[in-house]
């Protein structure tokens, strides 16, 4: 694993330790490692509400639709059957 040092103001390390503190991580390392995660997940799904929001509409968002939209995802979220 590389290494990397920043430098932050006061004001941002205090922000910092509480953050650490508060939220329980272990050490200031893990909750920047954490911000990056996230920002990295959030980068990913505005890559994919884009690439949406570009394609062509492939029919009409109504009920029918977002009822089987949960079935989908109950099916999928199902433990397969043990034999």
């Amino acid at each position: 694993m590389g290494t990397m040092n920043i430098s932050l103001p006061d004001s941002l390390r205090e922000f910092v330790d509480q953050q650490v503190e508060r939220a329980g991580y272990g050490t200031s390392s893990e909750y920047v490692r954490d911000l990056i995660r996230r920002d990295q997940e959030r980068e990913h799904l505005r890559g994919l509400l884009l690439r949406g929001a570009a394609s062509r509409p492939v029919g009409e968002a109504d009920e029918g639709y977002f009822a089987s939209l949960r079935d989908r995802v109950r099916k999928a979220a199902k433990p397969p059957k043990k034999k």
